[in-house]
């Protein structure tokens, strides 16, 4: 980060500001979720929705990707929206090997997963065969055909969406799926007023999503992931993440608890989630922000009341903890 003066040359804050504004010209009353999606982003991770159909998670997708430049010849970055259903598979989703008559050879030929931003849509319709193909992309930024194993994108970020698990024709995402998206966020309906102002203007919200302007480009995007490294976290925070995991292990209403992997992750999307709220370090309110997004969907609990309370009640815990000690930031 030497190299790199934050707050003179590049002003991550006001870059921020200005994605999250053009996002929310498309996706109306839903600012604290797009902040959310692009913490993520910042943080080098991804992101799974949950929530019915038509709230709008798929648009937001495709108007963050607007809002992005590219790099030579494309206008912006390169988004594939891949529609997950049963009938699916893994090379639909990776790319295969054709037979090329020019060359008398195989050639790869490359799947959507060969982008920059991927937007999985009902990811739990699939297989879990196919789910398991972003396994490792997801995790190692890369892909494993046969033994030729291919790089992708700097820039690669997923975000997924899941119709409620209780809906028919759905195939739960196994535990090892889950733990790889940073956050897991309910998308939800938005409040009356706005849903009225939604129906009033959705003429022009649609156009909104063609004439979106490009405010930041990849490589801006890249320097806001090492900016996001730079954010300072006071010792007691991480000690109050540390607090946080480690009792999710040992609480009576959960029966998997969180992984040393999910703290990590925990820590990365704090410091993103600091800088997209305009500050270059870590609150306890932060903290009380995203902890539910980051660790709920990497648990399991024995019964839906201790979905409802079991974390709530240890992250509120550590809130009144850290509120004690009165940090000096």
């Amino acid at each position: 980060m030497e190299d790199f003066p934050v707050e003179q040359a590049f002003a991550p804050e006001e870059k921020i500001q200005l994605l999250i504004d053009q996002v929310s010209k498309v996706i109306r009353g839903k600012r604290p979720q797009i902040e959310k999606v692009v913490s993520c982003l910042l943080a080098g991770g991804h992101i799974l929705m949950e929530d019915n159909p038509g709230t709008g998670k798929t648009v937001l997708a495709r108007s963050l990707a607007h809002a992005i430049s590219g790099t030579g010849q494309h206008s912006s970055v390169s988004f594939k929206r891949v529609q997950f259903t049963p009938d699916l598979l893994p090379m639909d989703l990776i790319g295969t090997y054709i037979f090329d008559d020019k060359n008398n050879d195989f050639v790869f030929k490359k799947g959507p997963l060969f982008c920059n931003i991927l937007l999985a849509d009902e990811i739990n319709r699939a297989s879990p065969k196919v789910q398991s193909a972003l396994l490792e992309c997801m995790a190692e930024n890369q892909i494993t055909v046969g033994d030729t194993t291919h790089p992708l994108e700097k820039l690669f970020f997923t975000i997924a969406t899941q119709n409620p698990v209780e809906m028919e024709g759905t195939y739960p995402l196994p535990a090892a799926q889950l733990d790889r998206f940073y956050m897991k966020i309910y998308f939800g309906y938005v409040d009356e007023a706005t849903e009225l102002d939604i129906y009033r203007d959705y003429l022009n919200i649609a156009t909104n999503l063609d004439t979106l302007e490009q405010v930041l480009s990849m490589e801006e995007v890249l320097q806001l992931q090492e900016a996001a490294k730079a954010v300072f976290i006071h010792q007691e925070i991480v000690q109050a993440v540390s607090n946080i995991v480690r009792d999710t292990r040992n609480h009576a209403d959960i029966t998997l608890g969180a992984s040393t992997r999910s703290g990590i992750a925990f820590m990365k999307c704090l410091r993103a989630y600091a800088l997209v709220r305009g500050r270059a370090f870590v609150t306890e309110d932060d903290v009380k922000d995203i902890a539910q997004a980051v660790l709920e969907h990497r648990l399991v609990f024995k019964n839906k009341d201790g979905r409802q309370h079991a974390l709530a009640g240890i992250i509120q815990k550590e809130i009144e903890r850290l509120a004690k000690l009165k940090i000096a930031y």
